[in-house]
């Protein structure tokens, strides 16, 4: 059985754990002559097309599905996360799901108190002072909120500019949203885990995550 304390070291050509979680999917499917080259540049790039791609067409589906708009730029980063570092603590599930939360809440809060619930998208209507403050506000709240409940996701700070410049406002857009994160979620635990991956369920915190919240208290 796997050691959950036990992260495997960066490798391959780029770093980041990409390479463990091809090897283990092609071990598992049993392409032994492709896990011959599970770190080349070259196999690693195509892998990466296609996991991208695949993580995109699955939201479209559920999309064109549920005539929701499951795709948001913001999600891009955190499937890049949930593959390249798949142990970094910042791409656990529970850090993706409580960071776009944060974001989400943060950007709508910041609507809220600059009067812009109910105004057009920073696009079409331009920037003004209101929308340079909101943006602001909800920037540095996602990124204090973040670092007050150990909670760092890096994407999650685009997700609040994206509801902060208008873009989504609506409780029902910010739900979407945060269903979309964690149908993502479900698929960086299935592809992970079938690579052998010890990716958590939830929380990513391991030994030294550990002793860090115990030298803080």
């Amino acid at each position: 059985m796997t050691n959950p304390e036990k992260t495997p070291p960066p490798t391959g050509p780029i770093g980041g754990q990409l390479t463990h979680v091809l090897r283990g999917l092609l071990m598992r499917l049993r392409l032994t002559h492709l896990a011959e080259r599970y770190d080349s540049t070259v196999v690693l790039s195509v892998f990466s097309l296609v996991n991208g791609f695949i993580s995109i067409a699955l939201m479209a589906t559920v999309a064109l599905l549920s005539g929701q708009p499951f795709i948001f730029p913001s999600l891009g980063p955190t499937a890049f996360l949930f593959f390249y570092t798949p142990m970094a603590p910042a791409a656990s599930p529970r850090n993706a799901v409580i960071g776009h939360l944060i974001g989400a809440l943060a950007g709508w809060v910041s609507l809220a108190a600059f009067g812009l619930l109910h105004a057009g998208p920073a696009v079409g209507g331009g920037v003004t002072a209101a929308r340079v403050g909101a943006a602001a506000l909800s920037l540095g709240l996602t990124s204090g909120l973040m670092v007050l409940l150990r909670a760092p996701h890096p994407p999650a700070g685009a997700t609040t500019l994206i509801v902060s410049l208008g873009l989504l406002h609506t409780p029902l857009q910010l739900a979407v949203l945060m269903a979309a994160v964690v149908l993502l979620c479900a698929q960086a635990i299935a592809i992970n885990r079938l690579a052998g991956l010890p990716y958590p369920l939830w929380r990513g915190e391991g030994r030294e995550g550990r002793k860090q919240k115990a030298e803080s208290r």
